[in-house]
Formats: structure tokens, C-alpha cells, sequence
């Protein structure tokens, strides 16, 4: 087992000024290293003055199996997917079922029928082929070291946008998945005057499963963030 190592970088590349948990950096058996675990929580200040909350869940094949297939195959309907960093979003749903499978560490989430396109995830041991094998220093690359679910919090301090995040071994983001906000409407995608609380109920219950953080009244006064 290859342990991580938190290493801290310049907040022009990371959009942060506190980062507690940067890139990581491979390191050989032996050394003691540092893990995250369920119920840890961390915030970040960010470069444009917002905030983001994180409530890490244990990074095992079997609770992130678990996680994903709550999402993909239960919820969602209700989720917007795909890669979250600085300067590059990609906002995908599905508009039927999708199907999970699981091969040599990786899920795959795929469109339904003959669809045109799926993702893949490392969540577990990866070992690669008997002719090509993975070197264990990349199979500890590919998979995901930390997940956590996210609430971002404006710069005045109102929460904006609630969601699950997961990163690899370097700390380099895998997926980012948006839960339904209860400040947007849900088919047209735009600002509401009146939020929808119940839409959060989703978010609490997985995060009250998985990260063992209870589920929280609605703040007052029920201010509108700015989303952008």
C-alpha cells in the first residue's frame, strides 16, 4: 500500500489561501503518511472570497460503490456531474437510467441502451492485465484517496451550492457532483426569490450516512447567495 503526503502549493495554482489538503505526493511503503477519515471537516478560503466546506467520507472501494450508486442509480434524476476545476466546469445529467459496472478497480457509469458515453472511476484495487500490469506507484495514482461532501458558502457567509467531490492519489480532481440547490430551479436552472429547502434533503441524508454529520435547520433569514 502506497501511503499519501500533503504537500502545500502556491495559492495561484490551488485558488486558495487555506489548503488543507493539496496535492498529494506518493510515498513509498513504510512511511507512516496521512489519511483522511469519516467525520473529519475542513474549510478552504477561497481566491474570490467564498468558502467551501468539506465532511470527508472513508475513501474505501466499498463505501464509494456504495455512494455511487446511490447517486447514479437512485438519484439521479436530480444530479449534475462532471469535472469542477478552475477555469474548465462540465455540467452533464442523465435523461435515463444509467448502468453501473465494475471491473479491476474502476465503475464505469454508463448511458442507457447503446448510449454514446460513460465515465470511469477508480475506486479500488487496480492491477492491470497479466501482459501489462499496473506499476503500484500508478495504481495508487489512479485511485481515489479522499471524498468528501461540499457546501460552498458566499462571501458574505450564505451557503450557495451542496455537493460530493472525490479526488486520486496526487490529489488531482476526479468528479464533481452537484446536488439540487434549493436557491435554482430545478428544470429551468435559474435564480428562485423563495427557496425550496426540501430539495437540500438528499444532500443531508447522504452526507448523515456517509460523512456521520446530522442534518442541519434552514439558516435565517433565508438570504439569497450570489451564485456566480
Amino acid at each position: 500500500m502506497y501511503a499519501v503526503q500533503l504537500r502545500a502549493l502556491p495559492e495561484a495554482l490551488t485558488g486558495s489561501r487555506s489548503w488543507r489538503y493539496p496535492v498529494r505526493q506518493l510515498i513509498p511503503p513504510g512511511y507512516p503518511g496521512l489519511s483522511t477519515t469519516r467525520g473529519q471537516t475542513s474549510s478552504e478560503q477561497n481566491l474570490d472570497g467564498t468558502t467551501t466546506e468539506y465532511f470527508e467520507v472513508e475513501p474505501s472501494e466499498a463505501t464509494l460503490l456504495a455512494i455511487l450508486r446511490g447517486l447514479f442509480e437512485k438519484n439521479w434524476r436530480e444530479l449534475i456531474f462532471g469535472p469542477c476545476i478552475q477555469g474548465a466546469v462540465f455540467e452533464a445529467r442523465f435523461v435515463t437510467p444509467p448502468r453501473l459496472t465494475t471491473l479491476d478497480g474502476y465503475v464505469t457509469v454508463s448511458a442507457a441502451g447503446d448510449g454514446p458515453w460513460h465515465f470511469h472511476l477508480c475506486i479500488g484495487p487496480h492491477r492491470g492485465t497479466r501482459n501489462r500490469p499496473t506499476p503500484r506507484e500508478l495504481a495508487a495514482w489512479r485511485r481515489c484517496a479522499r471524498a468528501a461532501f461540499f457546501r460552498d458558502r458566499d462571501r458574505n457567509g450564505r451557503q450557495s451550492v451542496w455537493g460530493f467531490r472525490m479526488w486520486n492519489g496526487r490529489g488531482e480532481q476526479m468528479i464533481t457532483v452537484f446536488f439540487p440547490n434549493p436557491w435554482l430551479d430545478p428544470v429551468r436552472m435559474r435564480p428562485v426569490r423563495a427557496p425550496e429547502w426540501s430539495r437540500l434533503d438528499l444532500w443531508m441524508r447522504m452526507r448523515r450516512r456517509w460523512a456521520g454529520v446530522a442534518p442541519e435547520p434552514p439558516p435565517l433569514p433565508a438570504m439569497p447567495p450570489r451564485l456566480h
